[in-house]
């Protein structure tokens, strides 16, 4: 008897570490889009975005402690008007003949109870490394309601200043300041 129950106590604590392992998600490219604004000539704030970003989330929620991973193809760059995406894409911007891709890799990840506050990490834009800090704006974590299975979503924002990038051109005309604003799907493997 008394076997059993200390069989079934190491059983009930490894079957709780089990659960509380992190969790890797790997982002839906159909569903996350990373998105830019900026002033144009104090006109208007112009909204573009990208079409195809991968990568990964690993989230432990017993720890509170979670990874993001995301890299963006920057040929997928979708202004709304082909000539301007080759425009954006040209050696004066985004230099993708170069530099086809940027990067968000985390370093710290600040939860508020349960939920993540704020992603700090380095952005990788054509071969520049800054730090940012990434403020969640909305956080999801459960079954996916299509898919059955487990899930993460989430809204981020921050802003940046393209010159600190080498992408400054017409600036202050075109403002230097950008806001980026990155909508994350992802599914657990």
């Amino acid at each position: 008897m008394k076997k059993t129950l200390i069989a079934a106590a190491f059983a009930t604590f490894f079957a709780g570490q089990a659960l509380a392992a992190p969790q890797t998600y790997v982002i839906d490219s159909s569903h996350t889009f990373p998105r830019f604004s900026y002033n144009h000539m104090g006109m208007s704030k112009q909204i573009l975005r990208f079409n195809k970003t991968t990568g990964t989330v690993v989230l432990d929620k017993a720890a509170k402690d979670a990874k993001v991973d995301v890299t963006i193809d920057t040929t997928t760059i979708d202004t709304g008007f082909e000539a301007f995406d080759g425009h954006i894409q040209g050696a004066d911007f985004l230099d993708t003949a170069k530099f086809p891709t940027a990067t968000f890799k985390s370093t710290k990840v600040v939860f508020e109870g349960d939920k993540p506050a704020s992603i700090e990490g380095d952005l990788t834009i054509k071969g520049i490394t800054k730090p940012v800090t990434l403020t969640v704006t909305s956080f999801f974590n459960g079954p996916h309601p299509m898919l059955k299975k487990e899930a993460v979503g989430a809204n981020a924002t921050t802003v940046i200043k393209r010159s600190d990038f080498g992408a400054g051109k017409y600036a202050p005309a075109v403002g230097d300041e950008v806001t980026l604003d990155i909508a994350l799907e992802a599914v657990v493997k």
